[in-house]
């Protein structure tokens, strides 16, 4: 059986390369796609999943990954590493283990440069609980960074469309991002593309959802009241234009939106699953988030996956 996917008849660029459809027409009335061969999916790899015993390790082998994609990539001035990031609960062990790594002459960020995923609309970079605030507190200002290769959206703009049009256009002209990280909300939700989100949208102003609001309102003394309404986000399509995509997702109740980014379809009501479509995607989760999956499907990665598990053979003959 074929799989079609609708995107509005245009042809997609997704991880830097162009995404090519037949010409049929699918049940809207619109023109659909028939994935063909020598297409994205013969370009890259299928997506793995990177099962590890716990948080802890989760962390390791993602910064381990991270480290040694810089230190082969040997960025200098005229070629920095560009490195999309995120906030919240997941990257906080990657960041720990990034800045040990750092401290101990194992990697450097002098040439790197980052873009961040999103960030809250009305809260300036000085709010506690703002993504400027968070990245500063947890990674930028524990390593070598030079503080202009950070770019974080800003929030407080007056122009906030203008914002988002020349965030995309940074990313751009800094020859789009080599490896975005993230991580996945409870709904499967990827930055802050909500479910719905369109699968080609760009950097943009998105409204929260009630089910995100209340995740994040751990961060606000638990009052979901207190979490805003609106955030600036990257799109989907600006993280599938990046050459690489690792996510993370720990936790039970990460659990189901896991499951169905990888065994279910491609659907805009889980964002996340649009990775199923990039050449080079990688989950890395921790058991408890394989709690929903088939037996069948964990021990297959596992499997594949065997030599691969150890973070710290990543790194030897570096």
């Amino acid at each position: 059986m074929v799989k079609r996917y609708f995107f509005g008849g245009k042809m997609q660029l997704f991880g830097g390369r162009k995404f090519s459809f037949s010409g049929e027409t699918d049940s809207s009335g619109g023109k659909g796609g028939v994935l063909q061969q020598g297409g994205i999916f013969n370009q890259g790899v299928p997506m793995r999943l990177i099962v590890q015993d716990n948080y802890d390790n989760m962390s390791k082998w993602a910064a381990a990954y991270v480290a040694r994609k810089i230190r082969t990539f040997n960025p200098g001035p005229r070629k920095p590493f560009v490195l999309g990031l995120p906030t919240g609960s997941s990257p906080v062990g990657m960041y720990r283990e990034l800045i040990r790594m750092y401290e101990e002459g194992i990697v450097s960020f002098r040439h790197v440069v980052t873009f961040n995923m999103d960030e809250y609309v009305g809260l300036d970079e000085n709010h506690p609980q703002s993504y400027h605030y968070f990245m500063w507190d947890h990674f930028f200002s524990h390593i070598d960074i030079s503080r202009e290769n950070v770019h974080i959206l800003n929030g407080m703009a007056q122009d906030l469309t203008e914002e988002c049009r020349k965030y995309e256009q940074s990313i751009q002209e800094a020859g789009g991002i080599d490896l975005f990280l993230g991580g996945i909300g409870p709904d499967g939700h990827i930055a802050f593309n909500e479910p719905g989100s369109s699968l080609s949208s760009r950097t943009r102003i998105k409204t929260l959802t009630k089910d995100t609001k209340e995740a994040n309102s751990r961060f606000f003394n638990g009052d979901p009241s207190q979490v805003p309404d609106k955030a600036l986000t990257v799109g989907v399509g600006t993280i599938m234009d990046s050459s690489e995509i690792l996510l993370l997702a720990s936790g039970h109740n990460k659990a189901r939106a896991l499951e169905q980014s990888i065994q279910q379809g491609v659907n805009h009501m889980c964002t996340v699953s649009c990775l199923q479509l990039h050449p080079h995607a990688i989950m890395v989760s921790d058991e408890e988030a394989t709690y929903e999956l088939k037996v069948g499907t964990v021990k297959y990665f596992k499997d594949i996956e065997a030599p691969n598990l150890d973070h710290r053979s990543m790194l030897e003959d570096l």
